[in-house]
């Protein structure tokens, strides 16, 4: 991990407690969550899973597209260490990737295949609730170490928190309409950034670098913006610039 100062961690700390505010945007605040994780570590990608109404983790967010899609290729299997922090509650620290494959025979060898090659994951949880994992994955083999992984164990928990404590107060059912209402966003927003990628003749990661800074720059909510995207590309005036 970088050297960090306090007051900047401090800040982070907040942003990431903040969900108690108008027009929560349950995405966006993962994807925060995964950029500012990514931010403090050398060399580390970042993704987000939570957990569907059926206890199933779906990919919402990464610090990248090949993050993104290891995380979706993680959440459609068996094994994998984001399965593991969310089943057991428990972050897995420091794991080898090259070594990895009989702990898990489906994800192992297809993450190292595309690069990485050390991985950790930290439970989202409150006491004995989980509600979701993070994967942490480097293109280089090092241990993080045990102040590093309690600070990435800590923001994993100050986001579980802010989440159930964003529960609460909007009821449970709120939530879980939410929580569904994102995971068909994240459709629309992976078919906006294809549709924008291609338009442009960007990359997919600049493509949804330029839908987000458009949605904030325009205090419009990213899920809107993806939709015309997809539906109406012309609409998005001086979409380029961003």
């Amino acid at each position: 991990m970088s050297t960090v100062s306090a007051e900047r961690l401090a800040r982070i700390f907040v942003e990431v407690a903040d969900t108690m505010v108008d027009e929560f945007d349950l995405i966006e605040f993962l994807q925060m969550l995964a950029d500012r994780t990514a931010g403090l570590l050398d060399g580390s990608t970042v993704g987000l899973m939570l957990a569907d109404p059926k206890g199933r983790l779906r990919f919402m967010a990464a610090s990248d597209e090949t993050t993104g899609l290891l995380e979706v290729f993680q959440s459609q299997g068996s094994d994998g260490p984001c399965l593991d922090a969310f089943r057991t509650g428990e972050p897995v620290v420091n794991a080898d990737l090259r070594v990895a494959t009989p702990r898990w025979p489906r994800f192992a060898p297809v993450a190292a295949s595309i690069g990485f090659r050390s991985v950790h994951a930290f439970p989202l949880r409150l006491r004995q609730e989980v509600i979701g994992s993070m994967g942490v994955f480097g293109t280089e083999t090092g241990d993080i170490g045990g102040t590093d992984a309690q600070i990435v164990q800590a923001l994993a928990d100050v986001a579980a928190i802010g989440l159930l404590q964003h529960r609460t107060i909007s009821r449970s059912e709120a939530l879980t309409e939410q929580l569904q209402g994102a995971l068909n966003s994240r459709i629309v927003i992976e078919q906006a950034k294809g549709a924008v990628a291609q338009a442009h003749e960007i990359t997919i990661d600049a493509a949804f670098a330029r839908l987000r800074a458009y949605a904030r720059g325009n205090n419009r909510r990213l899920s809107d913006v993806a939709h015309l995207a997809v539906t109406d590309l012309g609409s998005l005036q001086g979409l380029a610039g961003f």
